[in-house]
């Protein structure tokens, strides 16, 4: 018997309420929830579409998992703590397999960030995911990407352009050495930075995460703050994986342009430099890459000279292939 859109809600996506500020979740018109009058609400959505944010091979974990990654790490950006998630889901067809695998990778980060899906709806259509997620930060203290000023250092978290080599490992079928696995896992399940974004409310000027490339993001950074950018190349914190597998002008056209990596780019005002440093982030690096500057436009040194990028990051209408 083919299952009706009710039967994959019941079966596959209602869960018990885990959270007290929740009033009413699944199964009415829309969800009820307490929000704290001592909290601002933050809200962000994101879309995957297979073909463009996932390979039509992708195992459906890896999907739910990614689905809801994205979008964490929006409210990480933010400086958020997430509580709660809508989903839309575009379907070819009920397949119990794809569904029963896709609700494990979905509610195995959702449960590790003590997230709750409240409501949804799904239809018949190519596959095609949307998750919106809500949270909550201190009243005056989110970030966002126009609070830096000349002067700041940028920072990076994590490596930058290990998802970018993950994804060129899977298009190219590459054999599952321990390098490998690493840069692909990189790809299909990237780490919300959420405790990151939550411990840099009080020191970071500004933040974004990289999901298009660091340059690509950089520049979007630059433009909502009203600032330029020096961007050291031997700064970017070095990838021992991409290194095995890559040639070193490769592993740096990763890290640039390389989208997918949802690692928290921000600015942080040298004063504040000292007390960033003493948060603790470990495992996670931090590693200053540059600073910002009164010149419009993001520019790159490598060796002392002015190095001039093959291309800068992902554009959705810029270009047709695959992220």
């Amino acid at each position: 018997m083919s299952l009706g859109e009710f039967d994959i809600i019941a079966k596959y996506f209602a869960r018990r309420q885990a959270r007290s500020d929740v009033v009413l979740g699944i199964g009415d018109d829309a969800a009820v929830l307490n929000v704290r009058a001592d909290r601002k609400l933050v809200l962000a959505m994101d879309t995957i579409a297979e073909g463009v944010h996932f390979l039509e091979q992708a195992a459906p974990e890896d999907i739910g998992y990614r689905a809801l990654a994205v979008n964490l790490s929006d409210l990480a950006a933010m400086g958020a703590e997430p509580s709660w998630m809508s989903l839309s889901l575009s379907l070819p067809h009920a397949d119990e397999r794809w569904l029963d695998g896709f609700a494990k990778g979905l509610f195995e980060l959702a449960e590790a960030y003590d997230v709750v899906l409240i409501g949804g709806d799904t239809v018949r259509g190519p596959l095609t995911v949307t998750v919106q997620v809500g949270g909550w930060v201190e009243h005056d203290r989110y970030l966002t990407r126009s609070g830096a000023r000349a002067g700041d250092d940028i920072f990076i978290s994590g490596v930058p352009g290990e998802a970018a080599a993950g994804l060129a490992l899977l298009r190219a079928g590459a054999k599952q050495a321990d390098a490998a696995v690493h840069l692909i896992q990189r790809f299909l399940r990237p780490t919300p930075r959420v405790q990151v974004g939550r411990g840099l409310r009080t020191v970071a000027t500004a933040a974004m995460d990289v999901s298009d490339g660091l340059l690509a993001d950089l520049g979007k950074l630059c433009e909502a703050s009203g600032c330029g950018a020096r961007l050291e190349l031997e700064a970017l914190p070095a990838s021992p994986p991409m290194r095995t597998l890559f040639r070193g002008e490769e592993c740096l056209q990763h890290a640039l342009t390389g989208g997918d990596d949802y690692e928290l780019l921000f600015t942080v005002a040298p004063t504040n430099v000292a007390a960033l440093r003493d948060r603790a982030f470990a495992p996670i690096p931090l590693t200053r890459i540059g600073s910002m500057t009164s010149e419009p436009g993001v520019h790159c040194f490598l060796g002392g000279k002015e190095y001039v990028p093959a291309r800068t990051g992902y554009d959705h209408f810029a270009q047709t292939d695959h992220r």
